[in-house]
């Protein structure tokens, strides 16, 4: 995914990762390759720790029974810019 909007993942967006990944069991990570970091879906620090702004791209991963629906979901919340933009 790439982030649209302004401000990246900081911490309002992150926090809205953080919620939406407690409504699944499986694992979820989110990459940015570029720096070789992973952050924990449901850790706000491991997410704010990607420094990803506006244009960084992530990759989300997720692991488990319900890894579609997780996937679609979070990747919802990049796709419309976190309800930013």
């Amino acid at each position: 995914m790439t982030l649209i909007n302004d401000l990246g993942l900081h911490a309002r967006a992150a926090a809205q990762v953080v919620r939406e990944a407690a409504k699944y069991s499986s694992r979820i990570t989110i990459s940015r390759e570029d720096r070789g970091v992973h952050a924990d879906a449901r850790s706000i620090l491991d997410i704010l720790y990607l420094a990803a702004g506006l244009g960084k791209e992530v990759l989300i991963h997720a692991e488990g029974d319900d890894a579609e629906a997780a996937l679609s979901s979070i990747s919802d919340l990049f796709a419309h810019g976190f309800g930013e933009i």
